[in-house]
C-alpha cells in the first residue's frame, strides 16, 4: 500500500481519537456541571432533607460521626438530624467528642437521636445531647457510669522465671503497671480520676434529663435499662423508631415528612457514584478506549468523591479508661 495512504489514514485515527477524547471531556463536565446544579459539590447537596448518621459499634477516641454531624450541621440543605445509635459506647474523649458535636448542631437545627438496639454508656451520652430520645421497647441503654481496667501478670511472671525491674523519678510515674502489686496510692489516684470523670457523665445526665442530682446517681449505678424501663425513668423521651422521629420533627419542628432522608454515613458524596458511573458509560459511547474506563472512574472517584468523613457497657480487651 502507498505509504502516504498510510500516514493518511494514521493521521485521521489521530484526529478522530483526538474528538472523541474533547466529545467525552465536554460531556462528562456537562455531567458534574448538571450535578452541581441539582445537589452541590463536597456534600454540600442543595436539595431540603434530613440528615440520618449512625453512632454504631464501638466508640474510639475519633469518631467518623464526629465529622458527619459538623458536615450536616453547616449544611444549609439539612433541615434536621437524626442520629440512630447501637452501640455499647467507648473511649470517654470519644463519647464526649461526640456530645459537644451534637450540642453544636443542637443549637442550629432539631437533633433526634433514636436507640436502635443499644446505646449504653457513651453511647447513651451521645443520645443525651440530642433535642429528644427515642428507643426501641427492647434497646438496652443506661450503664451510665466509668471504668479503669489494667491487668496484672506479676504472678504469672514469676511461675516462668521472669523478673521485672522499673526504675522511676517518682513513686506514681507510670503506675498502677501490669508487672507489680498495685500500690495503693496509685489505685487511689486511679480512683480519684475515675470518680472525677463519672462526677462529669452525672452533672450531664442530669442537666440533660432535668434530673436533681441525686436522682441522676440513683439511675448512674452501671446498670442497663430496657427502652421501656428508661422511659419510666425519665432516661428517654419516647418509645419507637425513626418513622417515630420523623413524625415528632413534624409535629413539634414543622420539619416536614415529605423531606428525603439522606444517609451521611457514606465514604462519598450521594452523587458521587452516580457521576462516575455516568462518565463510564460516556467515555463508552464515545468510544474510548475500555481499557482506560477503569482509570477514569479512578480518577472521578479520587477527585470527586469525598472521604467520609471509654464509657462503655461491656470492656474489649485491653487497658484504658472507659465510660
Amino acid at each position: 500500500m502507498d505509504p502516504e495512504v498510510i500516514l493518511d489514514r494514521r493521521r485521521l485515527r489521530r484526529r478522530a481519537s483526538f474528538w472523541r477524547v474533547s466529545a467525552f471531556a465536554l460531556a462528562a463536565i456537562a455531567i458534574v456541571a448538571l450535578v452541581i446544579a441539582a445537589g452541590g459539590i463536597d456534600g454540600s447537596v442543595r436539595r431540603a432533607q434530613v440528615a440520618e448518621i449512625a453512632v454504631s459499634g464501638f466508640i474510639d477516641t475519633n469518631p467518623d460521626a464526629v465529622e458527619n454531624i459538623a458536615a450536616a450541621a453547616k449544611a444549609d440543605a439539612v433541615k434536621a438530624i437524626i442520629l440512630k445509635i447501637n452501640s455499647p459506647g467507648g473511649a470517654a474523649s470519644g463519647g464526649e467528642a461526640l456530645y459537644q458535636v451534637v450540642r453544636k448542631a443542637a443549637a442550629k437545627k432539631p437533633v433526634v437521636a433514636v436507640i436502635e438496639g443499644l446505646g449504653a454508656s457513651g453511647a447513651y451520652m451521645t443520645a443525651i445531647a440530642a433535642d429528644r430520645i427515642i428507643a426501641r421497647e427492647s434497646a438496652l441503654t443506661g450503664s451510665i457510669g466509668v471504668i479503669l481496667q489494667f491487668p496484672n501478670v506479676e504472678e504469672l511472671l514469676g511461675k516462668i522465671g521472669v523478673q521485672y525491674h522499673s526504675i522511676k523519678s517518682a513513686p506514681l510515674k507510670a503506675a498502677p503497671d501490669m508487672f507489680s502489686t498495685p500500690d495503693p496510692a496509685a489505685v487511689a489516684v486511679m480512683q480519684a480520676i475515675v470518680d472525677d470523670t463519672f462526677d462529669w457523665f452525672v452533672g450531664l445526665v442530669a442537666d440533660r434529663r432535668k434530673l436533681t442530682d441525686s436522682e441522676a446517681r440513683r439511675l448512674s449505678d452501671g446498670r442497663i435499662y430496657t427502652g421501656r424501663q428508661a422511659l419510666q425513668t425519665g432516661l428517654i423521651d419516647a418509645l419507637g423508631g425513626l418513622s417515630d422521629a420523623r413524625d415528632w420533627l413534624a409535629a413539634e419542628k414543622d420539619i416536614s415528612k415529605d423531606l428525603p432522608a439522606v444517609n451521611w454515613d457514606q465514604t462519598e458524596t450521594p452523587f458521587g457514584i452516580p457521576v462516575v458511573r455516568a462518565t463510564a458509560i460516556v467515555a463508552r459511547l464515545f468510544g474510548v478506549d475500555a481499557a482506560l474506563v477503569p482509570a477514569v472512574e479512578r480518577m472521578m472517584q479520587g477527585h470527586l468523591l469525598v472521604d467520609g468523613l471509654l464509657l462503655v457497657w461491656h470492656v474489649p480487651s485491653g487497658t484504658g479508661a472507659e465510660k
